[in-house]
Parts: structure tokens; C-alpha cells; sequence
């Protein structure tokens, strides 16, 4: 059976697909592809006068379908885990792609058109009523205050302020950096040496009283290396490292 419709009402293939469904109260998952495809055709045929641009993605369509409907005739197909593919699947899933994207733009149009009814005034408030302070009756404010609800109020915004204090962090005191510099190692570690002919390097770095005091030490000792003021030996791996003044001074 013949319908007649017009090109102008659909925006494309698919929703021609969705108006003859829905026409005929078919379900989408169960598309009567023999009877679809014959009022599409009937379409198809009516569209012989229009653009050609437009009638090729409509041509396009319509082989689709008869393909579709060539398939449904021939022996089911069978896929790799034994079950039969339904020739229509692919166009279902196409379909209803369509009609999600084609809900959403209905959406979007209803927020377009209910915001374009939104109208914005401008302030017209007069400066002196935005300027206006109500007074205040000190006499009223401070009706019924005694020194005790004083002394309430500043108890209790002095447990507040207790309760927001880190009860570790806060006995620290203030921390103040330690200023010790690599010059002065280099003069602290010069003189031990010579006094010291041979020394141990973890007993010179125990006398340091900081991490600071041990790290600019090391430095130090490998300055003193380079520039040949002591000798460095190690017997092993993990053994304790050596130190050797040559600037010893005997006695």
C-alpha cells in the first residue's frame, strides 16, 4: 500500500526509516523489512523532480534495504559462536542512534525557546537608597549586657580558637633555619685535620649536632679531597671510611 508523503517533511533517509515505522506501529527491533522497504520505494519514485545531492544518500537507503530484504530471503547466516545474525541488526542500531540524537535536539530546542522568553532589567536603584545605612541604637544593642556575658563570649571564643590549634605542631615554638655555611666547614674539618693524622668519617660526621651540620660536612670532606688536603680509604663495601690528613701537625 502506497503512502503519500513529501521531501521537505524529512531531514534524511533514517528519518523517512522513523516515519514509516511509526506510521505503521511497528516494532524497531522486529522492522517488517518486505513492507518498509515497498512504501520506501513508493517514496523513492516520487522523488524523481528533486536534487540529485539529496536523492543519492535516499538512493543509498533504498539499497540498503533491498539488500537487507535479499538476506532475509536466503538461509540465516551463522556467526562464530553458533547463533544466527539478523540481517537488520546493523539498520536497527543505526535507527535508534537516530531517534536518541533526534530527542536531544527536541530538548535543545525547548531550552532555546524557554530561554529566549527570559527577560533581564537593569538595576534602577537609586544611589541613595543603596547608600542608605540603617542606624544603629547602641542603647538597644547593648541592652541586657553585663561584664559576665562578656567574659562568656570571650571564654567561648577562646575554646574555639584552642579547638582549630594543631595540639602537636602548635609546642613547637617557633623554628628558626640553622645558618652554618660551606666555608666554615671547610675550616671547621681543615684544623681537625690537623690535629688528627688519621680519622674515622662517621665519627666526624656523629659531632655534628644537625642534618645540615652532616650534609655541608660531606661537602666539605669532598672538598677537601679534591684539592688534596686529606686521602680517603676504604677497605670495603660497608667498612668505615678513612680519613688521612696530609697537613697533620705533630703535637
Amino acid at each position: 500500500m502506497a503512502i503519500p508523503v513529501k521531501l521537505d517533511v524529512f531531514e534524511g533517509p533514517l528519518d523517512l526509516l522513523m516515519h514509516l515505522i511509526d506510521k505503521n506501529k511497528v516494532d524497531i527491533y522486529d522492522i517488517p523489512i518486505v513492507e518498509i522497504t515497498n512504501q520506501y520505494m513508493e517514496y523513492i519514485r516520487a522523488m524523481q523532480e528533486q536534487d540529485l545531492n539529496v536523492m543519492s544518500e535516499f538512493l543509498l537507503m533504498a539499497a540498503t534495504l533491498l539488500d537487507i530484504k535479499c538476506r532475509m530471503l536466503l538461509p540465516k547466516e551463522v556467526n562464530e559462536e553458533g547463533e544466527e545474525e539478523d540481517p537488520r541488526q546493523e539498520l536497527v542500531e543505526q535507527l535508534l542512534q537516530y531517534k536518541m540524537y533526534k530527542y536531544m535536539s527536541y530538548e535543545l530546542k525547548d531550552r532555546q525557546l524557554d530561554s529566549e522568553r527570559l527577560m533581564f532589567k537593569g538595576p534602577t536603584i537609586p544611589d541613595e537608597v543603596q547608600e542608605y545605612q540603617e542606624p544603629i541604637d547602641l542603647d538597644k544593642l547593648l541592652e541586657g549586657l553585663t561584664l559576665a556575658k562578656l567574659n562568656a563570649i570571650f571564654t567561648e571564643i577562646m575554646r574555639r580558637k584552642e579547638d582549630k590549634m594543631d595540639p602537636i605542631r602548635s609546642k613547637f615554638g617557633k623554628i628558626e633555619r640553622e645558618e652554618v655555611t660551606l666555608s666554615d666547614k671547610l675550616v671547621y674539618v681543615e684544623q681537625y685535620a690537623r690535629f688528627h693524622r688519621c680519622f674515622s668519617f662517621r665519627e666526624l660526621l656523629s659531632r655534628q649536632r644537625s642534618k645540615m651540620h652532616v650534609i655541608v660536612t660531606f661537602l666539605a670532606i669532598l672538598e677537601l679531597m679534591k684539592m688534596g688536603t686529606i686521602l680517603i680509604e676504604q677497605d670495603g663495601t660497608f667498612a668505615d671510611i678513612i680519613i688521612t690528613s696530609q697537613i697533620y701537625r705533630k703535637g
